[in-house]
């Protein structure tokens, strides 16, 4: 099987506190994967080692096959990942914006300028691609960093709670496209305290609570660990956290 990520044993300290404590996962190609847990839990540090922007203390990471610790700069080249607060160049309007990503990635500025015109055309962006980033809403510039993920054609995208400010008509659209990303191959790794969202899009889900994964696999094996056979999402996530938190507090 084809893995767009590999997660083995990581484990990463801040000081006396352990953030991330010995997890492991795999996601295949296609694979739209929750990544779930209060906050705090270790799910943001997690997905910044996996992009390269902090150092694991112990464990191993592949993007695509490739170790991301020994040949960093290789495995950046199929990944995209976007934060819950994402930094955007205020100064530029998205089509100068878009432009100076894809150089960044040494995209032919032609095919840069189509493929970019095409995802602000499906987000409702295109008419306002006069305007100055800095006077967007929160909304419109998560799209303006869900397109700038896009323009290099990633295989995985790490999402940081990227449905944060969007409207109902804009999510639907942020989630079409991501459906369509799965549908071609590529790999989602999706935190999210919007749990519905989760259950409804993600084929397996992984909690984690006080940087330990403390569950891990579909709806149907989440029910059978939590013993709720009929349980949503949220009754799951909710009791396994407190059951976790009753342990450590013994």
């Amino acid at each position: 099987m084809e893995y767009a990520c590999e997660i083995i044993g990581l484990v990463k300290r801040f000081g006396p506190k352990v953030a991330v404590d010995q997890i492991s996962f795999q996601v295949p190609a296609g694979m739209l994967f929750g990544f779930l847990g209060v906050n705090g839990a270790g799910k943001t540090t997690t997905l910044r080692m996996i992009s390269g922007l902090i150092r694991p203390d112990a464990g191993q990471i592949r993007v695509c096959g490739v170790d991301a610790i020994a040949e960093p700069q290789r495995a950046k080249q199929p990944l995209a990942y976007i934060p819950d607060d994402p930094v955007l160049y205020g100064k530029l309007n998205p089509m100068e914006h878009l432009e100076f990503v894809a150089a960044l990635w040494s995209i032919d500025p032609a095919v840069a300028r189509c493929r970019a015109q095409e995802l602000l055309e499906r987000l409702q962006l295109w008419d306002r691609r006069h305007e100055w980033i800095e006077s967007y809403s929160r909304g419109m510039k998560q799209k303006i960093a869900l397109v700038s993920a896009l323009i290099h054609e990633p295989r995985l995208i790490l999402l940081d709670e990227p449905l944060t400010g969007l409207d109902a008509s804009a999510a639907r659209m942020v989630k079409d496209i991501l459906l369509e990303f799965l549908k071609n191959g590529g790999a989602v790794i999706l935190t999210t305290h919007i749990l519905e969202v989760a259950e409804r899009l993600a084929e397996r889900i992984a909690i984690m609570s006080g940087g330990k994964l403390i569950a891990e696999g579909t709806m149907s094996e989440l029910r059978s660990h939590s013993g709720q056979a009929h349980g949503s999402l949220e009754d799951i996530f909710l009791q396994l956290i407190q059951e976790n938190k009753a342990i450590g507090a013994v």
